[in-house]
Protein backbone atom coordinates (compact mmCIF):
# COMPACT_ATOMS: atom_id res chain seq x y z
CA UNK A 1 0.00 0.00 0.00
CA UNK A 2 3.35 2.03 0.63
CA UNK A 3 4.05 2.62 -2.78
CA UNK A 4 0.87 4.47 -3.29
CA UNK A 5 0.83 6.55 -0.47
CA UNK A 6 0.62 9.66 -1.26
CA UNK A 7 -2.43 9.90 -3.31
CA UNK A 8 -4.06 7.52 -0.32
CA UNK A 9 -2.92 9.93 2.18
CA UNK A 10 -5.03 12.67 0.34
CA UNK A 11 -8.06 10.31 0.48
CA UNK A 12 -7.90 10.00 4.07
CA UNK A 13 -7.47 13.28 4.52
CA UNK A 14 -10.47 14.00 2.54
CA UNK A 15 -12.43 11.55 4.59
CA UNK A 16 -12.67 8.94 1.36
CA UNK A 17 -13.08 5.42 2.35
CA UNK A 18 -11.44 3.16 -0.27
CA UNK A 19 -9.97 -0.57 -0.38
CA UNK A 20 -6.70 -1.63 -1.23
CA UNK A 21 -5.51 -4.87 -2.82
CA UNK A 22 -2.06 -5.62 -2.17
CA UNK A 23 0.17 -7.81 -4.04
CA UNK A 24 0.85 -10.87 -0.83
CA UNK A 25 2.84 -13.20 -2.60
CA UNK A 26 4.30 -14.39 -6.27
CA UNK A 27 5.69 -17.30 -7.80
CA UNK A 28 6.80 -17.75 -11.83
CA UNK A 29 7.12 -14.29 -13.69
CA UNK A 30 4.89 -12.66 -12.22
CA UNK A 31 4.89 -8.70 -13.43
CA UNK A 32 4.55 -7.01 -9.73
CA UNK A 33 6.31 -7.83 -6.24
CA UNK A 34 4.47 -8.12 -3.07
CA UNK A 35 3.85 -4.53 -1.53
CA UNK A 36 2.49 -3.53 -4.91
CA UNK A 37 -0.88 -2.11 -4.40
CA UNK A 38 -4.48 -0.89 -6.28
CA UNK A 39 -6.48 1.12 -4.23
CA UNK A 40 -10.33 1.78 -5.39
CA UNK A 41 -12.46 4.57 -3.36
CA UNK A 42 -16.27 4.60 -3.18
CA UNK A 43 -16.50 7.01 -6.02
CA UNK A 44 -15.22 4.25 -8.22
CA UNK A 45 -11.44 5.67 -8.57
CA UNK A 46 -8.61 3.68 -8.73
CA UNK A 47 -5.00 4.04 -8.93
CA UNK A 48 -1.59 1.90 -8.48
CA UNK A 49 -1.50 -1.57 -10.05
CA UNK A 50 -0.93 -5.14 -8.89
CA UNK A 51 -0.56 -6.78 -12.01
CA UNK A 52 0.50 -4.31 -15.04
CA UNK A 53 -3.19 -5.01 -15.92
CA UNK A 54 -3.79 -8.60 -16.30
CA UNK A 55 -5.86 -9.15 -13.60
CA UNK A 56 -6.65 -5.59 -12.71
CA UNK A 57 -10.64 -5.63 -13.83
CA UNK A 58 -11.08 -8.29 -11.44
CA UNK A 59 -9.14 -6.79 -8.49
CA UNK A 60 -11.19 -3.42 -9.25
CA UNK A 61 -14.20 -5.68 -8.37
CA UNK A 62 -12.77 -7.46 -5.57
CA UNK A 63 -12.45 -3.55 -3.87
CA UNK A 64 -15.98 -2.78 -4.71
CA UNK A 65 -16.98 -5.73 -3.45
CA UNK A 66 -14.66 -5.10 -0.06
CA UNK A 67 -16.50 -1.56 0.20
CA UNK A 68 -19.70 -3.15 0.19
CA UNK A 69 -19.43 -6.07 2.62
CA UNK A 70 -16.70 -4.52 4.68
CA UNK A 71 -14.33 -8.07 4.49
CA UNK A 72 -11.00 -8.64 3.88
CA UNK A 73 -10.25 -11.57 1.45
CA UNK A 74 -6.85 -13.30 -0.34
CA UNK A 75 -7.37 -14.12 -4.22
CA UNK A 76 -5.30 -15.97 -6.23
CA UNK A 77 -4.53 -15.18 -9.82
CA UNK A 78 -2.70 -17.55 -12.15
CA UNK A 79 -2.77 -18.36 -15.67
CA UNK A 80 -5.23 -20.98 -17.28
CA UNK A 81 -4.02 -23.31 -20.61
CA UNK A 82 -7.76 -24.42 -20.52
CA UNK A 83 -8.80 -21.36 -20.81
CA UNK A 84 -6.88 -18.85 -22.28
CA UNK A 85 -9.62 -16.04 -21.92
CA UNK A 86 -9.58 -16.55 -18.09
CA UNK A 87 -8.76 -13.78 -15.59
CA UNK A 88 -5.42 -14.59 -15.31
CA UNK A 89 -1.27 -14.11 -15.55
CA UNK A 90 -0.45 -14.10 -19.35
CA UNK A 91 2.99 -13.83 -18.26
CA UNK A 92 2.80 -17.47 -16.41
CA UNK A 93 2.85 -16.46 -13.07
CA UNK A 94 0.86 -16.79 -9.75
CA UNK A 95 -0.30 -13.63 -7.51
CA UNK A 96 -2.19 -13.85 -4.10
CA UNK A 97 -3.83 -10.55 -3.61
CA UNK A 98 -5.30 -9.26 -0.27
CA UNK A 99 -8.18 -7.05 -0.49
CA UNK A 100 -8.56 -5.26 2.44
CA UNK A 101 -11.56 -2.05 3.29
CA UNK A 102 -9.50 1.12 5.11
CA UNK A 103 -11.81 2.24 8.30
CA UNK A 104 -9.11 4.07 10.11
CA UNK A 105 -6.89 1.41 12.37
CA UNK A 106 -3.58 1.92 11.51
CA UNK A 107 -3.22 2.91 7.95
CA UNK A 108 -3.81 6.41 7.77
CA UNK A 109 -1.02 6.80 10.45
CA UNK A 110 1.37 4.20 7.90
CA UNK A 111 0.74 6.50 5.12
CA UNK A 112 1.55 9.83 7.14
CA UNK A 113 4.70 8.21 8.07
CA UNK A 114 5.33 7.08 4.50
CA UNK A 115 4.73 10.53 3.01
CA UNK A 116 6.58 12.36 5.94
CA UNK A 117 9.79 10.02 4.99
CA UNK A 118 9.73 9.15 8.18
CA UNK A 119 11.32 4.90 8.60
CA UNK A 120 8.10 2.94 9.80
CA UNK A 121 6.92 -0.89 8.51
CA UNK A 122 3.40 -2.10 8.03
CA UNK A 123 3.01 -5.44 8.97
CA UNK A 124 -0.07 -7.07 7.94
CA UNK A 125 -1.53 -10.72 8.68
CA UNK A 126 -1.92 -12.10 4.93
CA UNK A 127 -2.37 -15.90 5.97
CA UNK A 128 -4.18 -17.70 8.66
CA UNK A 129 -7.01 -17.32 10.72
CA UNK A 130 -9.88 -15.96 8.13
CA UNK A 131 -10.52 -13.89 11.34
CA UNK A 132 -7.28 -12.72 11.26
CA UNK A 133 -6.50 -11.15 7.90
CA UNK A 134 -5.62 -7.78 7.70
CA UNK A 135 -4.79 -7.12 10.93
CA UNK A 136 -2.24 -4.68 11.47
CA UNK A 137 0.56 -3.05 13.14
CA UNK A 138 2.63 0.07 12.70
CA UNK A 139 6.64 -0.59 13.91
CA UNK A 140 8.83 2.15 14.32
CA UNK A 141 12.78 1.69 14.70
CA UNK A 142 12.84 1.98 18.00
CA UNK A 143 10.68 -0.75 18.38
CA UNK A 144 7.60 0.46 19.88
CA UNK A 145 4.00 -0.19 17.41
CA UNK A 146 0.46 0.73 17.33
CA UNK A 147 -2.66 -1.22 16.26
CA UNK A 148 -3.11 -5.17 16.89
CA UNK A 149 -3.15 -8.44 15.24
CA UNK A 150 -6.59 -9.57 16.99
CA UNK A 151 -5.91 -9.11 20.37
CA UNK A 152 -2.77 -11.60 20.77
CA UNK A 153 -0.36 -9.65 22.77
CA UNK A 154 2.29 -12.00 22.37
CA UNK A 155 1.95 -12.60 18.47
CA UNK A 156 2.21 -8.76 18.48
CA UNK A 157 5.15 -8.71 20.46
CA UNK A 158 6.93 -11.47 17.92
CA UNK A 159 5.44 -9.60 14.64
CA UNK A 160 6.40 -6.08 16.03
CA UNK A 161 10.22 -7.68 16.38
CA UNK A 162 10.27 -9.42 12.97
CA UNK A 163 8.90 -6.51 11.48
CA UNK A 164 11.86 -3.81 13.10
CA UNK A 165 14.69 -6.43 11.79
CA UNK A 166 13.09 -5.90 8.50
CA UNK A 167 12.90 -2.34 8.86
CA UNK A 168 16.36 -1.78 9.85
CA UNK A 169 17.11 -3.30 6.50
CA UNK A 170 14.86 -1.65 4.55
CA UNK A 171 12.99 -4.75 3.16
CA UNK A 172 9.59 -5.36 2.27
CA UNK A 173 8.22 -8.60 1.68
CA UNK A 174 6.72 -11.64 3.68
CA UNK A 175 7.45 -13.90 7.02
CA UNK A 176 5.84 -16.72 8.92
CA UNK A 177 5.14 -17.56 11.97
CA UNK A 178 5.08 -20.62 13.32
CA UNK A 179 2.06 -21.75 15.25
CA UNK A 180 3.93 -21.25 19.22
CA UNK A 181 4.98 -18.11 17.72
CA UNK A 182 1.32 -16.88 16.65
CA UNK A 183 -0.54 -17.55 20.19
CA UNK A 184 -3.14 -18.34 18.11
CA UNK A 185 -3.36 -21.69 17.59
CA UNK A 186 -2.25 -21.75 13.81
CA UNK A 187 0.92 -20.40 11.90
CA UNK A 188 0.31 -16.98 10.39
CA UNK A 189 2.11 -15.21 7.45
CA UNK A 190 2.77 -11.24 8.00
CA UNK A 191 3.33 -8.89 4.73
CA UNK A 192 5.72 -6.86 6.33
CA UNK A 193 6.39 -3.19 3.90
CA UNK A 194 9.05 -0.63 5.40
CA UNK A 195 8.88 3.08 4.51
CA UNK A 196 12.02 4.22 4.35
CA UNK A 197 13.79 8.20 3.33
CA UNK A 198 15.03 7.18 0.06
CA UNK A 199 18.25 5.83 -0.78
CA UNK A 200 21.29 8.04 -1.51
CA UNK A 201 23.41 8.68 -4.42
CA UNK A 202 26.56 10.40 -4.13
CA UNK A 203 28.30 11.92 -7.36
CA UNK A 204 31.70 13.20 -7.18
CA UNK A 205 32.62 15.37 -9.81
CA UNK A 206 30.95 18.52 -10.85
CA UNK A 207 31.19 17.19 -14.82
CA UNK A 208 28.80 16.95 -17.27
CA UNK A 209 28.27 13.73 -17.05
CA UNK A 210 27.71 14.20 -13.46
CA UNK A 211 24.79 16.66 -14.43
CA UNK A 212 22.91 13.66 -16.56
CA UNK A 213 23.63 11.07 -13.93
CA UNK A 214 21.70 13.71 -11.28
CA UNK A 215 18.85 13.12 -13.72
CA UNK A 216 19.37 9.06 -13.66
CA UNK A 217 19.19 9.02 -10.29
CA UNK A 218 16.08 10.83 -9.55
CA UNK A 219 14.72 9.03 -12.07
CA UNK A 220 15.72 5.71 -10.29
CA UNK A 221 14.38 7.12 -6.88
CA UNK A 222 17.22 8.42 -4.91
CA UNK A 223 18.16 11.00 -3.34
CA UNK A 224 21.36 12.92 -5.05
CA UNK A 225 24.48 14.75 -3.60
CA UNK A 226 27.13 16.44 -5.97
CA UNK A 227 30.18 16.80 -4.21
CA UNK A 228 33.34 18.86 -5.50
CA UNK A 229 35.95 21.25 -4.31
CA UNK A 230 35.87 23.20 -6.90
CA UNK A 231 33.33 26.29 -5.88
CA UNK A 232 32.83 27.43 -9.66
CA UNK A 233 31.69 23.89 -11.31
CA UNK A 234 29.65 22.99 -7.50
CA UNK A 235 26.75 25.30 -8.26
CA UNK A 236 22.74 24.48 -7.90
CA UNK A 237 23.27 26.37 -11.93
CA UNK A 238 24.39 23.64 -12.85
CA UNK A 239 22.69 20.68 -10.75
CA UNK A 240 19.01 21.80 -10.93
CA UNK A 241 17.83 18.51 -10.10
CA UNK A 242 20.35 17.89 -7.45
CA UNK A 243 19.03 17.51 -3.96
CA UNK A 244 22.21 18.64 -2.13
CA UNK A 245 25.70 20.30 -3.64
CA UNK A 246 28.59 19.76 -1.93
CA UNK A 247 31.53 21.76 -2.14
CA UNK A 248 34.30 20.27 -0.43
CA UNK A 249 37.15 18.02 -0.46
CA UNK A 250 35.71 14.58 -1.58
CA UNK A 251 37.32 11.93 0.87
CA UNK A 252 36.80 14.82 3.60
CA UNK A 253 33.01 14.80 3.08
CA UNK A 254 32.55 11.21 2.32
CA UNK A 255 34.50 10.41 6.20
CA UNK A 256 31.97 12.88 7.60
CA UNK A 257 28.74 12.45 5.65
CA UNK A 258 26.14 9.67 6.52
CA UNK A 259 25.96 6.37 3.87
CA UNK A 260 24.22 2.70 4.65
CA UNK A 261 24.13 -0.57 2.64
CA UNK A 262 21.78 1.23 0.17
CA UNK A 263 24.24 4.15 -0.73
CA UNK A 264 26.05 4.03 -4.31
CA UNK A 265 29.01 5.67 -4.45
CA UNK A 266 29.99 6.98 -8.19
CA UNK A 267 33.50 9.05 -8.75
CA UNK A 268 33.30 10.96 -12.09
CA UNK A 269 36.48 13.49 -11.28
CA UNK A 270 39.30 10.46 -12.30
CA UNK A 271 41.81 13.10 -11.03
CA UNK A 272 44.59 10.98 -9.27
CA UNK A 273 44.87 13.96 -6.09
CA UNK A 274 40.99 13.36 -5.95
CA UNK A 275 40.31 9.63 -6.71
CA UNK A 276 42.90 7.95 -4.26
CA UNK A 277 41.41 9.25 -1.31
CA UNK A 278 38.16 9.37 -1.90
CA UNK A 279 38.11 4.92 -3.14
CA UNK A 280 40.46 4.59 0.09
CA UNK A 281 37.53 5.98 2.12
CA UNK A 282 34.58 4.54 -0.10
CA UNK A 283 36.32 0.84 -0.73
CA UNK A 284 35.88 0.38 2.84
CA UNK A 285 32.75 1.55 3.62
CA UNK A 286 29.02 -0.75 4.23
CA UNK A 287 27.74 0.72 1.07
CA UNK A 288 25.97 -1.07 -1.76
CA UNK A 289 27.94 0.06 -4.72
CA UNK A 290 31.40 2.15 -5.59
CA UNK A 291 31.98 3.08 -9.13
CA UNK A 292 34.64 5.16 -10.53
CA UNK A 293 35.23 6.59 -14.48
CA UNK A 294 38.14 6.54 -16.81
CA UNK A 295 39.94 4.39 -19.21
CA UNK A 296 41.19 1.15 -18.34
CA UNK A 297 44.66 2.79 -18.62
CA UNK A 298 43.25 5.33 -16.15
CA UNK A 299 42.02 2.47 -14.09
CA UNK A 300 45.04 0.48 -13.82
CA UNK A 301 46.99 3.76 -12.90
CA UNK A 302 44.40 4.11 -9.82
CA UNK A 303 44.54 0.51 -8.75
CA UNK A 304 48.11 0.54 -8.74
CA UNK A 305 48.45 3.84 -6.43
CA UNK A 306 45.32 2.44 -4.04
CA UNK A 307 47.81 -0.16 -3.67
CA UNK A 308 50.66 1.72 -2.50
CA UNK A 309 48.33 3.57 0.24
CA UNK A 310 47.56 0.20 1.61
CA UNK A 311 44.06 -0.87 -0.18
CA UNK A 312 43.61 -4.64 0.08
CA UNK A 313 42.92 -6.83 -3.18
CA UNK A 314 39.61 -7.88 -1.57
CA UNK A 315 38.77 -4.00 -1.10
CA UNK A 316 40.00 -3.12 -4.66
CA UNK A 317 37.57 -6.44 -6.05
CA UNK A 318 34.81 -3.86 -4.69
CA UNK A 319 35.35 -1.55 -7.21
CA UNK A 320 33.40 -1.00 -10.62
CA UNK A 321 35.23 0.45 -12.67
CA UNK A 322 35.93 1.53 -15.20
CA UNK A 323 32.00 2.26 -14.21
CA UNK A 324 29.11 1.19 -16.12
CA UNK A 325 27.94 -1.65 -18.39
CA UNK A 326 29.02 -2.07 -21.93
CA UNK A 327 26.30 -0.02 -23.95
CA UNK A 328 28.61 1.19 -26.17
CA UNK A 329 27.62 5.04 -25.13
CA UNK A 330 29.25 8.18 -25.98
CA UNK A 331 27.19 10.79 -24.69
CA UNK A 332 26.80 12.34 -20.88
CA UNK A 333 23.57 10.72 -20.77
CA UNK A 334 24.21 7.28 -22.99
CA UNK A 335 26.73 7.32 -20.03
CA UNK A 336 24.89 8.35 -17.35
CA UNK A 337 21.96 5.21 -18.15
CA UNK A 338 25.27 2.89 -18.69
CA UNK A 339 25.88 3.81 -15.01
CA UNK A 340 21.91 3.38 -13.91
CA UNK A 341 21.68 0.12 -15.17
CA UNK A 342 24.71 -1.21 -13.52
CA UNK A 343 23.76 0.27 -10.17
CA UNK A 344 20.35 -1.13 -11.05
CA UNK A 345 21.80 -5.10 -11.96
CA UNK A 346 24.15 -4.68 -8.85
CA UNK A 347 21.01 -4.56 -6.57
CA UNK A 348 19.09 -7.01 -8.22
CA UNK A 349 21.58 -9.62 -9.12
CA UNK A 350 21.22 -8.96 -12.42
CA UNK A 351 23.44 -10.20 -15.28
CA UNK A 352 23.44 -7.36 -18.09
CA UNK A 353 23.03 -9.21 -20.35
CA UNK A 354 20.59 -9.05 -23.46
CA UNK A 355 17.14 -10.81 -22.80
CA UNK A 356 16.97 -11.83 -26.33
CA UNK A 357 17.94 -15.77 -26.43
CA UNK A 358 18.85 -16.18 -22.73
CA UNK A 359 17.52 -18.42 -21.05
CA UNK A 360 18.28 -16.13 -17.16
CA UNK A 361 15.10 -15.10 -15.40
CA UNK A 362 13.46 -12.09 -16.22
CA UNK A 363 13.32 -11.21 -12.54
CA UNK A 364 16.06 -11.84 -10.11
CA UNK A 365 15.20 -13.11 -6.71
CA UNK A 366 18.44 -10.96 -5.21
CA UNK A 367 18.23 -9.24 -2.10
CA UNK A 368 17.09 -5.58 -3.00
CA UNK A 369 16.59 -1.83 -1.13
CA UNK A 370 14.27 0.38 -1.93
CA UNK A 371 14.36 3.09 -4.14
CA UNK A 372 12.38 5.68 -2.84
CA UNK A 373 10.06 4.58 -0.18
CA UNK A 374 9.63 0.39 -0.68
CA UNK A 375 12.23 -2.03 -0.58
CA UNK A 376 11.02 -5.20 -1.74
CA UNK A 377 12.76 -8.98 -1.75
CA UNK A 378 10.69 -11.65 -3.67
Amino acid sequence: MLDIAEELHRWVEQGREFAVATVVAVGGSAPRQPGAALAVDTDGTAIGSVSGGCVEGAVYELCQQALEDGRTVVERFGYSDEDAFAVGLTCGGIIDILVTPVRGGVFPAALAAAVSGEAAALARIVGGPEDLLGQALLVRPDGSYEGGLGGHPELDRTAASEARAMLDAGRTGTLEIGADGSRCGQPVTLLVESSVPAPRMIVFGAIDFASALVRVGKFLGYHVTVCDARPVFATKLRFPEADEIVVEWPHRYLESTQVDVRTVLCVLTHDAKFDVPLLQVALRLPVAYVGAMGSRRTHEDRNRRLREVGVTELELARLRSPIGLDLGARTPEETALSIGAEIVANRRGGSGASLTGAHTPIHHDGTSEPAGRIGSVA
